[in-house]
């Protein structure tokens, strides 16, 4: 008689072991089970520990309440100023409620993932390339807004949407580097002109200066020659300041004019008799003209 209470003592102990272990289940931290019984939800939802179930009746499905992070494929589409991109993106969304999102949708990731794509190829659509290269924070809220008004109510939210590269065809890298080196060579331009400008101001000022002291332009040309001489050269080019050679031209006397000496003048009497005389005239031969009077 002992012996079979024994046995069956032995026997309910297994049967309750066994039991215990088929119901016993351990929620992680960062999970939260979520029981069916007999496919009817049930309305408590379990916390992180250990739990236990009904064996055979219900079943428990954890769902994980991390952060997920998901990258959205490349998605080329044809910006509001015509041009071709293919933009990547990054998702990071997290489950709030694990009965939504369990009974709302099949499978919330996949869902996620597809609303991603189209919401990235609708916002390629509305923007334009410059907003798309400098202005990625306001396209991010608007993706982030479009992704998560369909994902409230599957029980995800979406924590944050991020573009992580815009890829442009090589003519149009092309374009742009011309334009960014133009205007770069335009900023040096301006700049380089700002400077002569003030460089010629500053000569101007010194010009007054020196023009006031003399002393000071032989100063000046003194120090150019040290300048020249510290470099060890074989040939010394020694300016000749203009200045001083005004200063020299003022210096010297000035020449007396020049008089031109004149020739006396003769009276009419001294003058030759040839002078005074008419010239001969002609004669005539005297044998031309007796062949002339024969001839009549």
């Amino acid at each position: 008689m002992v012996e079979e209470l024994v046995a069956a003592g032995v026997t309910l102990a297994s049967a309750g072991a066994v039991y215990v272990m088929a119901a016993a289940r351990v929620v992680k931290q960062y999970e939260r089970g979520v029981v069916f019984r007999l496919g009817k939800l049930r309305s408590e939802v379990r916390g992180p520990g250990f739990t236990m179930i009904v064996p055979g009746i219900d079943k428990l499905r954890k769902v994980n309440m991390q952060i997920v992070t998901m990258p959205v494929p490349g998605q080329e589409g044809i910006t509001r100023d015509n041009v071709t991109v293919r933009v990547d993106a990054v998702v990071y969304f997290k489950v709030t409620a694990p009965a939504e999102a369990i009974i709302r949708v099949e499978d919330y990731r996949f869902a996620v993932a597809q609303m991603a794509q189209t919401s990235l190829r609708s916002i390629i659509g509305k923007s334009e390339l410059d907003d798309l290269l400098s202005n990625r924070e306001k396209l991010n809220q608007g993706l982030e807004l479009m992704i998560d008004s369909p994902a409230v109510e599957w029980g995800v939210t979406i924590d944050r949407v991020e573009i992580k590269d815009v890829s442009l065809p090589e003519t149009m890298k092309r374009s742009m580097a011309r334009q960014a080196e133009a205007d770069r060579e335009r900023r040096a331009r301006v700049i380089n002109a700002d400077a002569e400008l003030q460089a010629s101001k500053k000569l101007a000022e010194a010009a007054k200066e020196m023009s006031e002291q003399p002393a000071a332009l032989q100063l000046r040309l003194l120090q150019t020659v040290v300048a020249v001489a510290a470099e060890k050269n074989s040939t010394l080019v020694l300016p000749f300041p203009v200045e001083l050679l005004r200063f020299l031209e003022r210096a010297a006397p000035a020449p007396g004019p020049v008089q031109q000496p004149q020739q006396p003048v003769r009276s009419v009497e001294e003058q030759p008799v040839q002078e005074q005389l008419p010239s001969p005239q002609p004669r005539l031969d005297p044998g031309s003209e007796g062949s002339n009077s024969r001839q009549d």
